[in-house]
């Protein structure tokens, strides 16, 4: 039981710093409908220079900030690839996400920076943290429901879901600005918005700025929760942003801009909690990582279609019925 505990415990933790990566994600493939494989890069763009801003003496807060507007450039960058250099947008993002790698590798100086004895965020607040109690209290409710085992900390949960659902209102927010307006009408109909003489390109790579923005900055979480970066954790990162958006918009539907981008966060945490608890089937180990990923997502994407065929299977049965007995009156 307290290992099943302290591994969902870990599977939020993580969940919830890989959801601002999926709001990127949402951002880029359901607001601009553009196919971004940037992420790949930009999230280890993310980590990469946030850990060599700490390494090199830059406050964690700083360096966190550094990492956004890093990931915001590498957006803009294949944003201006496909409006102005007229690329395809996959393209475009496989081209970006190629150059990344070798970019990524020219900040680290290295494929891995650790940052085990560097300050973080999240240990700079661990003694402000600990003077509050709150770790204790919320273990020893654990401890009374019969758990064994405690987590050790409380604080990247608590401060991750803080920074989170800050992001998320912000995003909420501005999606019903001016812009947001545009940006969400762009990708419904590019046509229709530059017949109002709306400058499509720019928000292309405004949107495509901001989305990576958000990917950046998971990765610079992930690496300073995580205690290092290195330049393969982005691999197949655009995969678990997609299933955590397809997963969340499945589970929790997507009625409006804010349900669907609480439903995205709600994704990535249930995405992290399969995939753990995938794990621990005897017969898979972490190298089916992947695999069990693919699995996810093609789950995610075709159980919702079967369940509205046979819905509307049973629809077309009833309404036959309703005729046939009409007729035999």
């Amino acid at each position: 039981m307290s290992g099943i505990l302290i591994s969902s415990f870990s599977a939020v933790e993580s969940g919830i710093i890989y959801a601002l990566m999926a709001l990127g994600v949402y951002l880029s493939f359901r607001i601009l409908d553009f196919p971004d494989l940037t992420v790949d890069g930009s999230f280890v763009t993310g980590g990469a220079v946030a850990a060599i801003s700490i390494v090199n003496g830059v406050p964690p807060v700083l360096a966190t900030f550094y990492a956004v507007i890093a990931g915001f450039i590498a957006g803009v960058v294949t944003g201006i690839l496909n409006t102005k250099g007229k690329i395809n947008p996959l393209l475009s993002g496989i081209l970006m996400m190629i150059a990344l790698y070798s970019i990524n590798l020219r900040i680290m100086g290295k494929p891995n920076v650790a940052l085990l004895n560097e300050p973080t965020i999240f240990n700079q607040l661990e003694g402000f943290w600990a003077s509050l109690g709150i770790d204790s209290f919320l273990n020893s409710i654990l401890t009374d429901l019969g758990a064994d085992t405690v987590p050790g900390t409380w604080v990247v949960l608590i401060i991750m879901v803080i920074i989170t659902l800050i992001i998320k209102f912000i995003t909420d927010y501005f999606l019903k600005t001016e812009v947001g307006l545009a940006l969400r009408a762009t990708g419904d109909n590019e046509k229709m918005i530059k017949s109002f003489s709306a400058n499509t390109d720019i928000l292309t790579i405004i949107g495509l700025g901001i989305s990576n923005a958000l990917v950046a900055l998971s990765g610079a979480f992930i690496a300073q929760a995580g205690g290092f970066t290195d330049v393969s954790m982005g691999i197949g990162m655009i995969v678990i942003g997609l299933a955590s958006v397809i997963i969340g918009e499945a589970l929790f539907g997507t009625k409006n801009i804010a349900r669907t981008t609480l439903a995205v966060i709600g994704g990535a945490i249930v995405y992290r909690l399969v995939l753990t608890f995938a794990l621990k089937v005897n017969f898979l180990d972490t190298s089916d990582t992947k695999l069990i990923t693919a699995v996810i997502v093609i789950l995610a994407l075709v159980t919702p279609k079967l369940v509205a065929t046979q819905k509307e299977a049973k629809r077309i049965r009833r309404k036959r019925a309703m005729l046939a007995s009409g007729k035999e009156s």
